[in-house]
């Protein structure tokens, strides 16, 4: 606070200030204008006080400007374009997270975030929610679902939340943003009669392994694609889920590489080999050695340990499969679904064949029960006839003891 008093010189009313200048203190007269003469002193007292605080203000604007200068300079990224931000971000995390999602994160940091933010330019330190829903806006004008939009959202809310941390900003301002609620996914479906005619029509197809692994085992495409031959015992009649194949842009080309991250801890899990599945495997091991010695020098070798691989012993693609396997429905007239339809259809026909919820949740590698009820509550139907059966059988209970005390009356 300024301190100072009303004084009288030649004949006129001074305020006299008590400022710091250069470290030292020095008194600093600034007239007020009004004569000693004529003037009362409370009018000369209020003029007083208007010309302390004006220089309390500017004093105060002056070490926040400082102070602000100095945060600047401690943190540049507040200073930064948020599209830039989120470039450099990206790369700076690129080493602490999973390929796959380091290439969804790139995706989304180009096509959208940097487009968006680049037409509509705002400071890292001066981001707003407003400006967040606005571009949430903008994808959801796209046709995009909410989905989507959780997607960026999650996104943009990482990386400033790391700025968070780093100080360059007060508060994540993402927090504050509209986040849009979760739509409900219903998959589709094969009934066993449909699985039936989609085994008839791949027998001999590349895809006969994935597609028949996929529906009995309910795996991920990543996780089919991931099976190697030492996660099979024969001997004690398991398969093991712990390693993936992947899709990633590699010098322009999409190469197939292969990783030992799943998508959560609950994703590593033995479980029992169906003798189905044990005889095809082996079918399938006679087929790779009689290609391998029919290609000779031609046969690729790199990927030996892997058991989805085409007749020259090369690792199959991600989108290779989705795009054959579309193409494998079309041809036959089957009812388009997704190649990771047949995770879904795999825990429909548990569920039609009483198993539990919770089984469901352990054979298909979920990380959460709720995960597993979310998804498939509504095909469990015949919980939903227990309850009912259940109820009805209270309420009857109810009457029949009710004429009972009535007729003992």
């Amino acid at each position: 606070m300024i301190t100072g008093s009303l004084q009288k010189k030649n004949g006129h009313y001074y305020a006299a200030l008590n400022l710091k200048v250069d470290g030292k203190r020095k008194v600093k007269w600034i007239a007020t204008g009004l004569p000693v003469e004529g003037t009362g002193v409370r009018k000369a007292q209020k003029a007083f006080d208007q010309i302390r605080m004006d220089y309390e203000r500017q004093e105060e604007e002056r070490l926040a400007n400082i102070l602000l200068e100095a945060q600047r300079r401690q943190n540049p990224d507040g200073e930064m374009m948020f599209q830039d931000y989120m470039v450099k971000w990206l790369k700076s995390t690129r080493s602490t997270i999973a390929a796959t999602t380091y290439i969804s994160y790139d995706d989304m940091v180009k096509t959208r975030i940097t487009t968006w933010f680049a037409a509509h330019p705002v400071l890292v330190r001066e981001l707003t929610a407003e400006d967040i829903n606005s571009f949430y806006d903008s994808i959801l004008s796209d046709n995009c679902s909410p989905n989507t939009v959780i997607h960026y959202h999650a996104i943009i809310r990482k990386a400033l939340q790391n700025a968070v941390r780093r100080d360059v900003i007060p508060k994540n301002p993402a927090d504050q943003a509209n986040k849009p609620k979760k739509n409900v996914f219903l998959g589709s479906f094969y009934t066993e009669e449909e699985m039936m005619t989609l085994f008839d029509v791949s027998e001999g197809d590349p895809l006969e392994v994935p597609i028949r692994i996929a529906a009995y085992y309910g795996l991920r495409r990543s996780e089919v694609l991931g099976l190697k031959w030492d996660a099979i015992d024969f001997d004690k009649k398991t398969v093991s889920i712990r390693h993936k194949v992947v899709e990633l842009e590699v010098d322009g080309k999409f190469v197939p590489v292969g990783e030992d991250v799943l998508k959560t801890k609950s994703s590593f899990r033995t479980l029992p080999l169906i003798p189905a599945i044990e005889q095809l495997l082996l079918q399938e091991k006679e087929k790779q050695e009689m290609y391998r010695k029919l290609f000779k020098k031609s046969y690729c070798t790199d990927y030996l340990d892997y058991i989805c691989v085409d007749q020259m012993g090369r690792l199959l693609r991600p989108n290779y499969v989705s795009e054959h396997f579309g193409w494998l429905l079309e041809k036959y007239g089957l009812r388009k679904i997704r190649f990771h339809d047949l995770r879904h259809s795999c825990a429909s026909l548990l569920l039609q064949n009483g198993i539990s919820m919770k089984q469901i949740q352990i054979w298909l590698g979920h990380s959460t029960f709720s995960t597993t009820a979310d998804i498939y509550a509504h095909l469990d139907y015949t919980a939903q006839e227990e309850s009912a059966a259940t109820m009805g059988s209270l309420f009857k209970k109810d009457r029949s003891a009710d004429k009972k005390a009535a007729a003992g009356q």
